[in-house]
């Protein structure tokens, strides 16, 4: 959630902010029962103070006197004033609870205005793009997929979307996962094994809650949900905590799979790998102090953009426009390799900052070592790297005039290989 001061006392930049983003909020409704709630409070901690002042003035007097009883009647009228005001109160404090969480977290000044991926700014390009051949393919025109990946057995066990990873296709998810935890490892980032089910709370923390209910898997009856992304149980890993200042900065990573439902999605970008329900990620996240928030959030992307480089995926850095950049976020990059088959690019990295807006939900601060006072983190996370098009590109760019894959180099100490082939 945003700093409640700059609503009150900035509405101007939160109109901006939320305009940028394309966000429906609607900020007048939420000023409205800002004011009237305030209001309220004061009313009621007035009528706190007379009842307490009452009570006093009964304690000085006798028992039973006229004057005892004048201030029983008081006290009656009283304590029927504020029971009403405090009902009110309580009423109008779900309307701004739900009111306070539909507000997005506002772009940072550097955002590009726009409303669609189109107006996405390409900052980066890295590696040749490869001329397709006549026997590149999508990989999902591959003659041999079948042997790595089985989407019928797997629609027919859970549903469209949750395929079976077969034999070197197992074995390379594997090897994907490995490679990006070694990574981390030799980063300085340590690793944390995650929940894949968690709380309510820790979905509205992270800003999935309200915002994102639609596309998450829910048990309901124990009130959790599969989670979206390790981002989620990783932020929350130090939900309601103090840190010392000297513990900044913290980093850390997790290896999850991932459950979408990706309502609305179809056509050619919804086939095989493409997008799926369930697939696996790396997710790194950094809690950080406010004034060096934006400086590691350049090295989190140059750190996802290294992973790449060594795969020897051609990809592009793109900064994202007001319109696409998600509800949580004040500024995003994200990271889109090649895949020749296809002749398209494929998101496989999103690189954020959520300044305080995770952390004031979440209730993450430190301790500020010059002050005293108790400030927010702010936090970062940025995929490190999803599996699914990763893989997909490795497949595409990889294929050979003969039917088989050659493999990354980085990737061949894994498989114990470096192609794969029809068996």
């Amino acid at each position: 959630m945003i700093d409640l001061k700059i609503l009150r006392e900035s509405p101007e930049i939160a109109r901006a902010g939320i305009q940028k983003k394309r966000n429906d909020c609607d900020l007048d409704a939420v000023m409205d029962v800002d004011a009237k709630r305030r209001k309220l409070i004061v009313e009621v901690e007035s009528l706190r103070a007379e009842q307490k002042a009452a009570n006093t003035e009964m304690s000085q007097l006798q028992k039973g006197s006229p004057e005892f009883m004048e201030k029983v009647g008081e006290m009656k009228d009283l304590s029927a004033r504020f029971k009403q005001s405090d009902a009110a109160l309580k009423e109008l404090d779900e309307s701004w609870n739900d009111l306070y969480l539909s507000v997005p977290n506002l772009p940072h000044e550097t955002v590009p205005d726009g409303s669609t991926e189109e107006d996405n700014v390409e900052i980066k390009a890295w590696g040749e793009i490869p001329d397709k051949e006549p026997y590149h393919v999508p990989h999902y025109d591959f003659d041999w997929l079948d042997q790595i990946l089985d989407f019928k057995r797997g629609t027919k066990v859970t549903g469209s979307g949750f395929p079976f990873y077969v034999g070197d296709g197992a074995r390379l998810v594997r090897s994907l996962v490995s490679f990006f935890l070694d990574q981390a490892h030799e980063s300085g980032i340590q690793e944390l094994g995650v929940p894949f089910l968690v709380n309510g709370d820790s979905a509205l923390a992270t800003g999935q809650l309200p915002d994102k209910e639609g596309q998450m898997y829910q048990a309901v009856e124990d009130g959790l949900y599969a989670i979206p992304t390790a981002e989620v149980p990783l932020t929350n890993f130090l939900r309601d905590e103090i840190l010392e200042e000297a513990e900044l900065p913290i980093y850390r990573c997790g290896h999850s799979a991932c459950f979408r439902r990706e309502a609305g999605s179809h056509g050619k970008d919804v086939r095989g790998l493409n997008r799926v329900h369930q697939f696996d990620k790396v997710e790194i996240l950094k809690w950080v102090k406010p004034e060096t928030s934006y400086d590691e959030l350049e090295s989190l992307r140059d750190y996802a953009e290294s992973l790449l480089q060594k795969l020897g995926l051609p990809y592009r850095a793109l900064l994202m426009c007001g319109g696409d950049m998600g509800f949580s976020q004040t500024k995003q990059y994200d990271l889109e390799v090649w895949a020749v088959g296809q002749q398209r690019w494929l998101e496989v990295s999103s690189c954020s900052n959520f300044e305080s807006f995770q952390s004031r939900r979440a209730r993450i601060r430190y301790r500020d070592s010059q002050t005293g006072k108790n400030e927010f983190v702010h936090t970062l996370n940025g995929s490190g790297l999803a599996v699914p098009r990763v893989l997909v590109a490795i497949l595409e760019n990889g294929l050979q005039a003969d039917g088989s894959v050659k493999l990354p180099e980085a990737l061949a100490p894994y498989m114990g290989k470096d192609h794969i082939a029809r068996a």
